[in-house]
């Protein structure tokens, strides 16, 4: 389990994308839309588009996080035991497809996008968590403590350095289709499904080696080591239930997807330590990914013929959803998202808008890791919708998410005797979106 790095580049809950429309990034509060990002955020809001026909929307977004590790640990021989680690997680181009087609009270709708990861981290430096395991074990190692002794080196860590990176990738490529249904002049209800396919992989490597000037002192100057290089798929099936209800200026729009029972297989290339601490990587070994249940209720109300408002709020289950060693057990709850968003028409063909959205995890240090952790956040969007053509909208937008720090204790030690020290975790989350809206 010590190579895993976990990716989510876009907002959401620990497994899931909600951003997958330009739409998203500039207002944020989408679930009582009635256009065409409804496919994702409010499928049942889809029978109340004005006109009958085929509608498409074609969006890409870049995203760019950083992910910072600040750790203390007592054998670290850095000033103040101190070491600082970053990792950055790119996904330059994330595509989504949303399309459909209207006819009377009905609407067969359908999507492609990736609904869960989006990107690939790398840490070219390691990770603390690898650093004070190989430490403290090679801490407590007779012949090196001989060797520091008979060499006046000091410490035993000051023989040897190490040598790690590791990457990590992940993306869940959803294919959505679906049906709405107008039942009278307010209720409209949708029943659809999703198509995950997973696709990921690990590679990395870690070196503790004696320095130069120790190296006379022993055949072999490598002390510990390790490799992977994995990939990874799974599938699985979202179930997805929706209800949209229309009064005047308001409208509510309701959604549920079920969790989705996912698995993950491994493809493994490399392993050093199939029977050990990369047990869990060994060729062939299915590992729990599931995507956690949502639950989205969102109400909008329009102000004036040019202003209109949106509160919204998510909830994702993740207890209920299986994850590798079920950490997801440790967590306190599921995560809680409240979002708010505005659009104001300035002129005839342009409008502006901005939204907020909190998001707030059941986070415990059971859960955190160096190698997969979850900072609970805020986020800021806004951006423009510019009708090019009376058919035709230009969407862009920015968006980006300010992170709570998560400050872990550590519990290393060796024969016996603890070693404590803390991880303090953070990030930084900035996407870039364009995307066009077309009526046929």
């Amino acid at each position: 389990m010590m190579l895993i790095v976990s990716v989510s580049t876009f907002a959401g809950g620990i497994l899931t994308n909600t951003n997958q429309h330009v739409a998203f990034l500039r207002m944020l509060a989408r679930g009582a839309s009635i256009d065409i990002d409804g496919v994702y955020y409010n499928p049942a809001g889809l029978s109340f588009l004005p006109a009958d026909g085929f509608y498409l929307s074609l969006n890409g977004q870049s995203a760019y996080q950083t992910r910072v590790i600040d750790a203390t640990f007592p054998l670290f021989p850095e000033e103040g035991h101190h070491r600082h680690y970053k990792g950055t997680a790119s996904a330059p181009f994330i595509p989504s497809i949303q399309a459909a087609y209207k006819k009377g009270n009905w609407v067969i709708s359908g999507s492609f996008a990736v609904g869960g990861g989006g990107g690939k981290a790398s840490f070219d430096s390691g990770l603390p968590m690898f650093d004070s395991k190989v430490m403290a074990g090679l801490a407590g190692n007779s012949k090196l403590q001989q060797l520091a002794q008979m060499t006046n080196a000091g410490a035993v860590s000051d023989l040897y350095s190490i040598s790690s990176a590791m990457e990590g990738r992940q993306f869940i490529y959803g294919a959505q289709l679906g049906f709405s249904y107008k039942i009278n002049d307010w209720l409209s209800v949708f029943a659809g499904g999703r198509m995950n396919y997973f696709t990921g992989g690990y590679e990395g490597y870690l070196t503790a080696s004696l320095k130069d000037a120790y190296k006379a002192y022993v055949e072999d100057p490598t002390l510990y080591g390790l490799e992977l290089d994995c990939d990874q798929t799974g599938w699985g099936l979202t179930p997805i239930l929706g209800a949209d209800l229309k009064f005047g200026k308001w409208n509510i729009g309701l959604k549920y997807e079920f969790m989705t029972s996912l698995n993950i297989e491994n493809k493994t290339h490399k392993n050093s330590d199939p029977d050990g601490a990369l047990a869990a990587y060994r060729n062939g070994v299915n590992t729990p990914n599931d995507i956690p249940a949502l639950l989205t209720a969102a109400v909008g109300y329009e102000i004036l013929p040019t202003l209109r408002a949106s509160a919204e709020y998510h909830h994702f289950y993740d207890k209920q959803a299986g994850m590798a060693n079920d950490k997801q057990k440790a967590l306190t709850g599921g995560t809680n998202e409240y979002l708010f968003g505005v659009e104001w028409d300035v002129l005839s063909r342009v409008s502006i808008s901005g939204g907020y959205q909190r998001t707030d995890y059941g986070l415990a240090d059971g859960f955190q890791s160096d190698t997969s952790f979850s900072c609970d956040s805020y986020s800021l969007g806004f951006g423009a919708g510019i009708k090019l053509s009376p058919k035709l909208k230009l969407n862009v937008a920015y968006f980006w998410t300010n992170y709570s720090d998560y400050t872990k204790s550590m519990d290393t030690g060796y024969n016996g005797l603890p070693l404590g020290g803390t991880d303090v975790y953070s990030r930084t989350n900035k996407v870039f979106g364009l995307g066009v809206d077309y009526k046929f």
